[in-house]
């Protein structure tokens, strides 16, 4: 069967205890093993009503170094909607007591919520580690492209970066239309109001020569144009029968593992190295969201050049690049800051300019 993908091992979601207990977790129909290990009990009734029934699923990774980011996501989701959200929160072992900590002891307590176990031997001969580089595997980073397996029941679900905060009802961004056949929806690179206001003279960085080697010969075969825009993977809604019904997890670890024999990736790789893979997958296989539901380049340079005007007016904020909005530098950190929820336990601390850290209160 190979590896378990993932564990779900804390939950609020609402389902008896009993069940839980009695359910024989070998006919849980998931293929990468899913596993109910844990349940917390429901959100009171009188919460609930006040909220729609749909349930509407979000996935974020939460790692240990960047868990504030997902904190803040997640509690910027929460109170800008009545829809009836329910977030799985993908992480490691080792975060799991730190998280649940965070979530229960502070006001995001009436969050619905699954922690799931992602075991990264998942990713075994699919993933090039250069030992050369100082810049660890993060294999959180490729929870996005076992969708099904984390939300096994859900027709549709959406992914978001750890480093995003969202300014509208997300039960917008769940609406987006996707063509037939169209297993999920991005905002392109080039066409996207992002790119107009904030970046010129890009080069590459925005096209399909920018991720993938078209020196290669198994890319050449693909026949796809270089100058194809790309789209940014941190913010996409993902319609999970059709990501089954067109095995989309197992195309991605196809070229994940061919990638490792032929090094198919740009040596100037452009951005996340989850990218390539999906780009090959989804060429001209994909919807648009709006995008301004995903204004990004904050953690950039680039996103100095956006007015206040412009950023308050963004469905979602989104600091993709090398500066984060916990960190010292990056552009419009005070609306970020907004939504994050000091740490109960001390360990993630905020770094700002005129103080060493920002302690928890």
């Amino acid at each position: 069967m190979g590896y378990v993908c993932c564990v779900v091992i804390h939950s609020t979601a609402d389902l008896p205890l009993s069940y839980l207990h009695s359910m024989d977790i070998n006919s849980y129909s998931n293929p990468l093993g899913l596993q109910p290990i844990d349940f917390i009990p429901a959100v009171p009734q009188r919460l609930m009503d006040e909220r729609n029934d749909k349930e509407i699923s979000v996935v974020i990774a939460a790692s240990e170094e960047r868990l504030g980011g997902a904190i803040a996501a997640m509690n910027s989701i929460y109170h800008n909607t009545k829809s009836n959200v329910v977030f799985y929160i993908v992480t490691l072992n080792d975060t799991v007591d730190h998280l649940r900590l965070w979530l229960s002891n502070t006001a995001l307590k009436n969050l619905r919520y699954r922690i799931l176990d992602f075991d990264p031997r998942v990713l075994e001969g699919k993933v090039q580690v250069d030992p050369q580089k100082a810049d660890p595997l993060k294999p959180l980073t490729f929870a996005r492209f076992y969708l099904p397996s984390l939300v096994p029941h859900a027709e549709k679900a959406i992914y978001v970066d750890d480093d995003v905060v969202v300014q509208d009802d997300i039960l917008e961004l769940y609406n987006t239309p996707l063509k037939p056949g169209h297993a999920a929806a991005f905002s392109d690179d080039c066409d996207s109001t992002t790119n107009k206001v904030a970046v010129r003279g890009a080069g590459n960085q925005y096209n399909y020569i920018g991720f993938l080697d078209y020196k290669k010969e198994t890319i050449r075969k693909l026949a796809m144009k270089a100058n194809t825009c790309s789209f940014n993977p941190g913010v996409f809604v993902a319609n999970l029968t059709e990501w089954k019904l067109q095995n989309i997890t197992k195309q991605l670890e196809k070229w994940m593992t061919l990638n490792v024999a032929e090094e198919l990736y740009s040596r100037t790789l452009a951005g996340s190295i989850t990218t390539p893979p999906l780009l090959i997958v989804f060429y001209k296989q994909h919807s648009s969201i709006d995008p301004m539901w995903n204004v990004r380049h904050l953690g950039s340079s680039a996103g100095k050049r956006y007015s206040p005007q412009f950023v308050k007016a963004a469905k979602l904020l989104h600091w993709n690049g090398h500066f984060k909005p916990w960190g010292r530098t990056a552009s419009y950190a005070e609306v970020w800051e907004k939504w994050y929820v000091p740490d109960p336990t001390g360990k993630f601390s905020l770094i700002r300019r005129h103080s060493e850290a920002y302690e928890a209160k």
